[in-house]
């Protein structure tokens, strides 16, 4: 499993994903396939999302995309926020969604001010409950729209 941090001059590999992530697993998101298509699909706007999110990542297998991660930067407490991680059906159980979170992880740990990585799971998502809880994050709430959140303190690459 290879990963590869994105740039803006990569828009088109992450629209890609993204938009296919939105399609397969519409469920998992807060965002929908309609907000990234028509007139939201430009490619401004998603070098805008490459530039404003500061990790996006890229997981590929054999040449082939098997995942995607993102974490926000900190915001004022110190919390960043890893807002969007997905996984082919055809990369689940292979151990993808470990390597994206670790890489997220790892990213946050070199990331000055950030103390905590939070996340939120759609209702019903087990299975990305059980790989976060795998991961070291635990339940902190639910909040009002029934979304679990999850956070997990950072470690810093010389605790390690």
């Amino acid at each position: 499993m290879e990963l590869s941090e994105l740039r803006p001059e990569h828009w088109k590999l992450w629209r890609e994903l993204r938009l296919t992530a939105l399609s397969q697993d519409p469920e998992a998101y807060e965002s929908a396939l309609r907000d990234w298509s028509g007139a939201g699909d430009t490619e401004e706007r998603w070098r805008g999302r490459l530039t404003d999110v500061p990790f996006n990542a890229v997981l590929t297998e054999g040449g082939s995309p098997a995942g995607m991660v993102s974490v926000t930067a900190p915001d004022g407490d110190g919390l960043a926020e890893l807002i969007s991680l997905w996984v082919p059906p055809h990369a689940r159980g292979r151990g993808a969604g470990d390597t994206a979170v670790r890489a997220a992880l790892e990213w946050a740990g070199r990331q000055r001010g950030v103390h905590q990585v939070g996340l939120g799971v759609r209702p019903g998502n087990d299975r990305a409950v059980a790989l976060f809880a795998r991961n070291g994050f635990t339940r902190a709430r639910v909040d009002e729209g029934g979304e679990l959140r999850m956070t997990r303190p950072v470690r810093r690459e010389a605790e390690d």
